[in-house]
């Protein structure tokens, strides 16, 4: 089976890395994947600020390069839920476009729900290399979570490498308070959020924070050394999984 993987603007702008480590973990699992070069952003800053218009083009644009594909895995929650469930409002005019993303809708899949669900791997390839081995704790993403039902998947994961001490957090399921455009808006709001989530993976004792959705991740990280903790490690469930942290 074909694979395309929507790689997401900010891996590739800002951590490809991570999509490497998505690369590596699908084709451990036997899958065919392609990663079609034109592809950009989801349209969910566009549509989070009501430029509907732009979002719709992002919207086709994804049809045009992706509905050809047996599964569409995405490494992030908020891309995931966009893709999942906001185009269905975007096309919903145009019948013929609607109906294009009905049958591919089903389809596309975040990152650890594909592993756990579709590809229902019972271990870990070997040749992925080195266990990651650590006290970790993981922080659920609002849009994974919410929207498309991201909970158990990582961490049944994450359970399958016998070198991961997991602690879960207080309040792992709330906002890392970045939002998107939420965190440009409202930024007080924001730094309030964020400094409480930092607290919390603090207080787990944890050597690193683990998560699947790479806005969390900037978020969080970027708060932390602004903070002077130079010592918790931020890292995308990917980079943990395939052997790359």
């Amino acid at each position: 089976m074909r694979i395309g993987l929507f790689a997401t603007c900010l891996v590739d702008l800002m951590r490809p890395e991570i999509g490497f480590s998505v690369l590596k973990l699908l084709e451990s699992a036997g899958y065919e994947v392609m990663v079609p070069e034109a592809q950009t952003c989801c349209g969910q800053p566009s549509y989070n600020s009501g430029e509907r218009v732009v979002s719709r083009d992002l919207a086709e644009k994804f049809l045009r390069e992706f509905e050809m594909f047996d599964y569409v895995v995405v490494p992030s929650g908020s891309c995931g839920g966009m893709i999942r469930h906001h185009y269905q409002d975007l096309l919903r005019d145009d019948p013929e476009l609607h109906g294009r993303y009905e049958r591919l809708r089903e389809r596309v899949y975040e990152l650890t729900d594909f592993l756990v669900n579709v590809a229902k791997i019972e271990a870990l390839d070997p040749a992925l290399g080195p266990g990651f081995a650590g006290h970790i704790t993981y922080h659920d993403s609002c849009s994974g979570l919410r929207e498309l039902g991201v909970k158990q998947q990582p961490r049944a994961l994450l359970g399958k490498l016998p070198g991961v001490q997991l602690t879960e957090m207080k309040d792992c399921e709330a906002c890392c308070g970045f939002g998107g455009t939420f965190s440009v808006k409202y930024g007080n709001i924001s730094t309030a959020i964020v400094d409480e989530k930092c607290a919390n993976i603090q207080a787990s004792g944890a050597d690193a924070v683990v998560l699947g959705d790479l806005g969390c991740m900037l978020n969080i990280e970027g708060r932390l050394r602004r903070s002077g903790d130079t010592r918790t490690r931020v890292l995308h469930i990917a980079q943990v999984l395939a052997g790359d942290a």
